[in-house]
């Protein structure tokens, strides 16, 4: 048996009923090869060498569990977090549907007026210190009273990707049953439309359609180099000012500078202090219309914002309207990623600074993201993979997983954070793209690896792309959370098989046509 077919094999599905409550805030696993308790663990501490490597994936998300949702890692980050949360929930929902709704339900309640989605959403029991930025930084409910931000659970006042609908969506695919009679989609649709809204009209900083950040923790890649140029037009907050909680649990070398994170406080601070007010393109692009405030366009980010407006199309049909309209804004949208942001010369897309109105000449791994994106013109997509394995990043040659910065530029770390250690979430999403685009072969390579990878690493926040060294946080949740899903694998249609637009497998997301038109016509915008 191959290395590959021992970490997947796992025995046949023992499923129990329905009845996953236990007592009020807290549910019960029906993992395929359960945990015994349902009590938090150590992570670590409590892994069995002679435990599958599900169940030891399933035990991470056990101890990370705080009964309502799922932290990150029970020391670094010990709030529930946006992105996470949705990558959490796709791996729950092999282990129970059930708490993969909550996490979804937890995150998205803490939903703004304005429909943005925070995040983090701030656990009243953690203290003040354990984290910063924390909820006294933020003045969630007072500075951003205007803007809608919820009374009674203090938020950051930023966003992060928006993978939420392809989470929901997925939720809802592993178990209808339970989705209808908990009616999961109906009270999502609304809160995921509100949400998709806000990015496409409040974010649309730069006038072309797509969705900006502004600010480096909203695309996800903290410390990228992409970033390096348009901080530096930012003033750093003196080092005084706030204290770095993250290194009391990570190596400095590992983390962000402390010159970046004094950007990353007076960014967020300018932000706060007007009122999380959002600039449109005719003032530049400036968050709150304040001078030297940063506003990108993103690849990755606008990527999982198409990708989750074809999850909504699936839901509105699910729902019994049409998705029509959706489905044509998600090709509408992809159209102006390719038209703004795809760099023939380097092979990939770039981001944009929407200050400058310049490509931005890093190349990272959000680049490599819309490969995810079903239509994607196809010369595009065969562009990708070749950039995905020649020197740049190397992957099947000179590494085993994508890094997530250029293997030849100029500020390649392959410890630093995100600029150029292996991540687990952007890897599974571009694991996905290749099946999607019939690279089954090079998909299922990269599968092998990031399987062998999450198994000797401990479940490694992110690791050096050449030798899979663990860096960051152990028991990382999303690691576990992705290590499930692809355990439990299915075979994609490809996106030349396709009759319509999907994203992902058949089975997770349907064809066109399974669901009726319903008495709801329209499409439920």
């Amino acid at each position: 048996m191959d290395r590959t077919t021992q970490l997947t094999a796992r025995p046949a599905a023992r499923r129990a009923p329905h009845h996953e409550h236990g007592r009020a805030g807290t549910a019960v696993y029906d993992p395929v090869d359960p945990v015994d308790s349902f009590e938090p663990v150590d992570p670590l501490e409590s892994v069995r060498p002679a435990e599958s490597l599900q169940a030891r994936a399933a035990r991470v998300l056990n101890g990370n569990w705080r009964g309502t949702s799922t932290v990150p890692s029970r020391s670094l980050y010990p709030h529930q977090w946006s992105w996470d949360s949705a990558f959490i929930a796709i791996g729950l929902r092999h282990l129970s549907p059930l708490r993969a709704q909550t996490e979804l339900e937890t995150l998205l309640g803490a939903q703004w007026g304005d429909g943005r989605i925070p995040h983090i959403v701030f656990n009243p029991s953690v203290p003040l210190d354990a984290y910063f930025p924390s909820p006294d930084f933020w003045r969630s409910s007072t500075a951003g009273r205007t803007a809608g931000a919820p009374g009674t659970v203090q938020t950051s006042g930023i966003v992060q990707p928006p993978v939420h609908a392809l989470a929901v969506w997925l939720v809802h695919a592993a178990d209808p049953g339970l989705s209808r009679s908990r009616s999961f989609l109906p009270r999502m649709y609304p809160r995921l439309a509100a949400w998709h809204r806000y990015l496409l009209h409040r974010r649309d900083l730069g006038g072309g359609g797509l969705a900006s950040v502004v600010h480096p923790w909203e695309q996800g890649m903290d410390n990228a180099p992409s970033w390096d140029a348009p901080l530096s037009r930012v003033t750093p907050a003196p080092a005084r000012s706030f204290r770095r909680a993250d290194l009391d649990h990570g190596a400095a070398e590992d983390r962000p500078t402390d010159l970046d994170y004094g950007r990353y406080v007076r960014l967020a601070a300018d932000y706060r202090d007007g009122g999380y007010a959002d600039g449109g393109h005719a003032d530049g692009g400036r968050p709150g219309g304040r001078a030297g405030g940063f506003a990108v366009e993103d690849p990755a980010f606008n990527a999982l914002l198409i990708a989750s407006e074809h999850a909504l199309a699936r839901i509105a049909r699910e729902l019994g309207a049409t998705g029509t309209a959706r489905h044509a804004r998600a090709e509408r949208l992809t159209a102006a990623l390719v038209d703004r942001l795809w760099d023939p010369a380097a092979g990939m897309f770039l981001c944009r600074d929407v200050r400058t109105g310049e490509p931005i000449p890093e190349r990272g791994v959000s680049g490599l993201v819309p490969l995810i994106l079903p239509t994607l013109p196809r010369e595009t997509a065969a562009t990708l993979v070749r950039t995905l394995r020649g020197p740049h990043f190397g992957l099947g040659d000179t590494t085993r997983l994508v890094p997530s910065y250029d293997l030849t530029g100029h500020a390649f770390d392959p410890h630093r954070y995100w600029r150029g250690p292996a991540w687990f979430n952007t890897n599974w999403l571009v694991e996905r793209g290749l099946r999607l685009h019939g690279e089954t072969a090079r998909a299922a390579e990269l599968r092998g690896a990031l399987l062998e990878t999450a198994d000797t690493s401990g479940f490694a926040e992110y690791v050096d792309p050449y030798s899979g060294e663990a860096c960051g946080a152990l028991g990382f949740s999303w690691t576990a959370a992705l290590t499930l899903d692809l355990l439990h694998g299915t075979a994609p249609e490809t996106a030349h098989e396709r009759a319509g637009t999907t994203l992902g497998t058949a089975g997770e997301f349907g064809v066109p046509g399974k669901f009726g038109e319903g008495a709801l016509g329209g499409d439920l915008r």
